[in-house]
This record gives structure tokens, sequence and C-alpha cells, in this order.
């Protein structure tokens, strides 16, 4: 049986410069610049490792007080909508660890040493063998949320790693202590170097999605039927181009960083 007919017990595997298929991590965190972010990102990845037993976590960098084109909605009636909607989605995807919002305003995320210290913590409370978030150095990016979100995410991983950043963290009280992942999976990247096979997990990663309702008209540009079936459509078309690489059904792809 191959890992594409049994995508719970996936084997690592060589495709020249790709590799595949990580072996199910104890522990995930996936950190994303907004509410949804993850579950475009690694949704179909993040259900298959919990179906297998992963503990996995969703760390939100931002309010998410932007998403919307309706210049009346109620920012402060948004940001509680949308963390509901992020709580939800990650429900639907099997995750049993923590889902984290950060709060900083939407639109005006810093990768400044504030912010790395409080992902930092984060990494060193939550334990991740794994770190997911977006690919920092993806060319001409529009949105800086995502780039600075990508920034937290590997500086924090170096942040928390050692135990001579922020220190205080690591005072007796807290009860914390430094923490090296053993591999970072970073989304959206200009050149990805591997593959998860998640052949099985397209419907639970859609239904991730239709948790997020606020976003429909925005971000997935779905508010009739048959623009959420186009939707649904421009989705499995991404997860089956990326299984290419694999000759997998579906599949998520990421850049693996593993020299930590």
């Amino acid at each position: 049986m191959t890992s594409a007919q049994n995508p719970l017990t996936p084997e690592p595997i060589s495709l020249g410069r790709w590799t595949s298929n990580l072996e199910t991590p104890a522990r995930a965190l996936a950190i994303g610049a907004h509410p949804d972010d993850v579950d475009f990102g690694c949704g179909a990845t993040l259900a298959k490792w919990a179906t297998a037993g992963c503990e996995v976590s969703v760390l939100v960098c931002t309010d998410g007080s932007k998403g919307t084109w309706d210049p009346t909605t109620d920012e402060t009636q948004l940001i509680a909508t949308r963390k509901v909607e992020q709580q939800a989605a990650a429900e639907r995807l099997g995750a049993t660890g923590n889902v984290v919002f950060l709060g900083y305003t939407d639109g005006e995320l810093e990768s400044g040493l504030v912010q790395r210290a409080r992902v930092s913590e984060w990494i060193r409370r939550l334990r991740p063998t794994v770190v997911l978030g977006h690919d920092p150095w993806k060319r001409y990016r529009l949105h800086p949320d995502h780039r600075h979100a990508g920034l937290l995410t590997t500086e924090g991983v170096v942040a928390a790693r050692d135990p001579k950043f922020f220190p205080d963290q690591l005072a007796p009280s807290t009860g914390l202590a430094h923490h090296r992942p053993d591999t970072i999976l970073l989304w959206e990247a200009d050149e990805p170097d591997h593959v998860e096979d998640v052949t099985g997990y397209a419907e639970t990663k859609f239904a991730a999605l239709l948790a997020h309702q606020s976003q429909f008209e925005s971000t997935m540009k779905a508010t009739s039927d048959a623009q959420m079936e186009a939707f649904r459509e421009r989705m499995v078309a991404k997860l089956v181009a990326g299984g290419r690489a694999a000759s997998f059904e579906h599949a998520e792809v990421f850049k693996l960083l593993d020299d930590l």
C-alpha cells in the first residue's frame, strides 16, 4: 500500500530535490497572520496529523479587524466573530491543542523584539516538534502582515531554542525551558521542496475554511452557491497541483527547514 493510499501512515520518500511526508509529529504549531491563513496554508496537513494523534495548536498574530469589504462593519464585533470562526475551524481540523490570539492590529503587524518574544514564549510553552508558517521571503508579496508573520515564525524559533534569548521567560516561576523544534514548514514558498500527501483531507480543509463565514465575500469571493462551489474547485485544484511532484492525488507543498 502506498502513502497516497494510506495518508495516515505515510513513508518519507525522496523526489530529487523534494522530500515527502514527515513522520507524524507529537506536536505541531501553525502560525498565521490572520484568522483563516493557517487553514488556507496547511489545513489539510494539520488535519492529517491530528487524525494520526498529533497535538495541533494554532497561533494567530493579528485581530483580523480589517477582514471585510464593508466599511460600516463594527470592528469590535468583527474581531470577536473572527476569533469564534478560527476556533471552529481548528475544531473541524481536529486540533486538540491551543488556539492563541496575539491580537495585534490587522495590517499593522511588525516583526520587532516585543512580538518575537511573544512568539518565542508560545513556542517554549507549547514545545512543538514542527512549526508551520508563511514564507517571509516570498517575492512580490503585497500584504505586510504575511511577511512579518513569517519572520516572527522563523525568528521566534531561533529565540525559543537558545536560553540566552529572553531569559526572563525561563525564570523558575514560569516553568518554561528553551525549546528547539525539529522542523519548520513554510507555505506560500516560491521554491517549495517538501510535499505532504493529504489525499482524503480536501473536504476537511474545505470544512475548516467554511467556518470563516465573515470571509466569504472578500477572501473567497463566494456569496452564492455557485461561487462557493467555484471556490471549492479552486482549492481542490491547488491540492491536485501540489500532488504532482510525488504523484499524490492531493498534497500541500512547503519549503522545509530542518537545520535548526
